[in-house]
């Protein structure tokens, strides 16, 4: 497994397993799953409802809780009671620290969550602190005036969404991009279909998702692809047996359409629909 050093010093998987939207047994047998084909980031969130799962799949799996880098998130929702929220999540988790926990959005009152986040992180009971879904703006601002930089910020990022100008300044402050829905999350549209993604497929004897997922993390982005179903999950991490050539790599960024297929922090509609979560 290819690894990415934080700007704290911290070492973090390119490519984990996302949890968003299992739940029940289903999760907890995909989780097992996941760490038994060799994923060692697992990516859950309190608004996933699925921590207590995830910490039984860990558990499942055999493997030493030491071996794993746990992330989670902080809904927007418990920003007032951070501590709380952090204290649950280990608890759900079955864990006494975490790797890295972020802020999930850019709403309510993230300025006090942070700085509960970092006096969680000076007390070592979390090794990384960052953000999600975080727009440049955002970003600088809360870098400004705080005393912790965020070691990554989770937004969505796939080949029709690469985000190359977010890129740009969380490259210039230090912060790691991650990904989520580096496939789509089922809104692939046609990005298994491109004839780019489809030739570079057939060169290197991989599957168009698999040529998907190594783009971003030759492009040093981590990715958390997400599955139940064993084959995807072990195709996933088999990606690191091959390395596309730079003119192969801009073939693919060629295909950018600067469109997020999720959702954009700043849309006021989103924000809307998310304050009646």
């Amino acid at each position: 497994m290819e690894t990415i050093t934080l700007n704290n010093n911290v070492e973090m998987p390119l490519l984990g397993f996302g949890t968003f939207q299992l739940a029940g047994q289903n999760c907890v047998d995909a989780v097992s799953t996941a760490i038994k084909n060799g994923y060692r980031l697992i990516d859950t969130a309190e608004a996933y409802e699925n921590e207590e799962a995830v910490g039984q799949g860990i558990k499942a799996s055999g493997i030493d809780r030491r071996d794993l880098f746990i992330v989670t998130k902080v809904n927007f929702k418990s920003y007032d009671n951070v501590r709380d929220a952090v204290l649950s999540s280990m608890h759900k988790l079955n864990t006494d620290y975490l790797d890295l926990v972020l802020l999930y959005w850019p709403f309510g009152n993230y300025y006090h969550a942070w700085h509960e986040l970092e006096r969680l992180y000076q007390e070592k009971r979390i090794r990384a602190i960052g953000v999600s879904n975080f727009e440049p703006d955002r970003l600088v601002d809360l870098i400004s005036f705080n005393k912790v930089v965020p070691a990554v910020n989770q937004i969505e990022t796939n080949v029709y969404c690469q985000r190359k100008s977010d890129h740009k300044w969380l490259a210039k402050y230090g912060v790691q991009q991650m990904a989520y829905a580096p496939l789509g999350q089922g809104k692939r549209n046609k990005m298994f279909s491109e004839p780019v993604i489809i030739s570079l497929a057939k060169k290197y004897g991989k599957t168009p998702a698999q040529v998907l997922l190594r783009y971003f993390t030759q492009k040093k982005v981590i990715v958390i692809p997400r599955s139940t179903r064993i084959k995807h999950i072990q195709e996933n991490i088999d990606i690191f047996d091959f390395t596309m050539t730079d003119k192969e790599l801009q073939t693919v960024a060629d295909i950018d359409k600067r469109q997020p297929l999720i959702g954009n922090p700043e849309d006021p509609s989103l924000v809307e629909m998310a304050m009646n979560w």
